[in-house]
């Protein structure tokens, strides 16, 4: 391997490192105090019983898929289906996020809408520089 393809290989691991890692302490903040969350997504409705422990489920799958892809990546392990599985997550709390715009509070929503988006096709682009650097 040249060091040309070990530098890039090096930056797609760091990169799915950083990612994972902020996707996973995102979900452990999420599991232990949910509010701080879920608040900027659904407002004064962060504090009922059913939001507590939905945001505390989606902390757990955040928790998992980031530490997951975080953990591959060091590794040197393929880091693909991790990311795609994020991305499809983050794709789906998008869409979701849409359909219910004109619910939800006006300033947060589309700050929302856009981290998880933007996290979506951060993962899809390091899935894709994986794929094009290993020539598959």
């Amino acid at each position: 391997m040249t060091n040309t393809l070990r530098d890039v290989e090096g930056l797609i691991r760091k990169a799915t490192i950083g990612w994972g890692g902020a996707r996973a302490a995102l979900g452990v903040v999420a599991l232990l105090d949910p509010p701080r969350v879920s608040r900027p997504w659904i407002g004064d409705d962060a504090d009922r019983t059913g939001a507590l422990v939905f945001a505390r489920a989606l902390g757990g799958r955040d928790l998992a898929l980031g530490a997951g892809a975080m953990f591959a990546a060091a590794r040197g392990e393929p880091i693909r289906t991790w990311a795609l599985a994020a991305s499809a997550a983050d794709v789906g709390d998008t869409l979701i996020t849409y359909g219910h715009r004109g619910q939800l509070p006006r300033g947060r929503r589309a700050f929302i809408a856009g981290l998880a988006g933007g996290s979506a096709l951060i993962g899809v682009g390091l899935a894709l520089a994986e794929r094009h650097r290993a020539g598959k």
